[in-house]
C-alpha cells in the first residue's frame, strides 16, 4: 500500500513538472507569435517608405540629405532581427521619418499631393498597428518570462531563454513634440 501511495505520488509531482514544462513552451509560443505579428507590420512599414520617399523626392529633390537619412533608417530597421536590434532601428526610423514629414511642411504641393497624403494616412495607420502588436508582444513576453522565472518553473527554466522586449530606445520617440503655431 505504501509503495502505491508513494508511486502515486511519484507518477503526480512527474505530471506537475510536465504541466509546468507544457506552460512555459506554450508561453513561449505565444511570445514568439507576437513578435511575428510585430514583424508583419514593420515589414508593411518598411514597403511602404520607399513610395513615401520617391513622392517627397518630385517636390524636395534638394532635400537628400533627409531622403537619405530615411533610406538609410530602413535599411537599419530591415536588417534587425531580434527585438532588442529592432527597437533600437525602429527607434532611429521613426525620428528619421518625423525628420520627412516636418519636411513636408515646407511644401504645401507636397502637403495637398493625394499620393503623399494616401501614403502617410497608410502610415500612420501601420504605427498604430505596430503600437498594438508591440503591447501585445511586450504582454506575452512579459508573462512568459515571469513563468520561467517563478518557483518552482525557475528549477526547470535553464533551456529557455528571456524574451527580450520591444523597448523604445531612442531619446527622440520619448519626447513630446513640439507644437508651435
Amino acid at each position: 500500500m505504501a509503495i502505491a501511495i508513494g508511486a502515486g505520488v511519484l507518477v503526480l509531482i512527474i505530471l506537475y513538472f510536465i504541466g509546468i514544462y507544457n506552460g512555459l513552451v506554450r508561453a513561449r509560443n505565444e511570445a514568439k507569435n507576437g513578435w511575428s505579428q510585430i514583424d508583419v507590420q514593420l515589414k508593411r512599414r518598411h514597403d511602404l517608405i520607399p513610395n513615401l520617399v520617391e513622392t517627397v523626392k518630385g517636390y524636395a529633390a534638394h532635400e537628400k540629405e533627409t531622403l537619405d537619412a530615411v533610406i538609410q533608417a530602413r535599411s537599419g530597421a530591415v536588417a534587425a532581427n531580434t527585438p532588442g536590434e529592432a527597437s533600437a532601428a525602429e527607434g532611429i526610423l521613426g525620428a528619421a521619418l518625423g525628420k520627412l514629414f516636418a519636411l513636408a511642411e515646407a511644401y504645401p504641393d507636397l502637403k495637398a499631393n493625394q499620393n503623399f497624403l494616401s501614403l502617410q494616412e497608410e502610415l500612420s495607420a501601420t504605427e498604430n498597428r505596430i503600437g498594438f502588436a508591440r503591447q501585445a508582444y511586450n504582454d506575452a513576453a512579459t508573462r512568459y518570462n515571469n513563468k520561467r522565472e517563478v518557483f518552482p518553473a525557475n528549477l526547470i527554466s535553464g533551456g529557455f531563454e528571456e524574451a527580450e522586449l520591444f523597448e523604445v530606445e531612442i531619446a527622440a520617440e520619448r519626447e513630446v513634440p513640439k507644437v508651435e503655431f
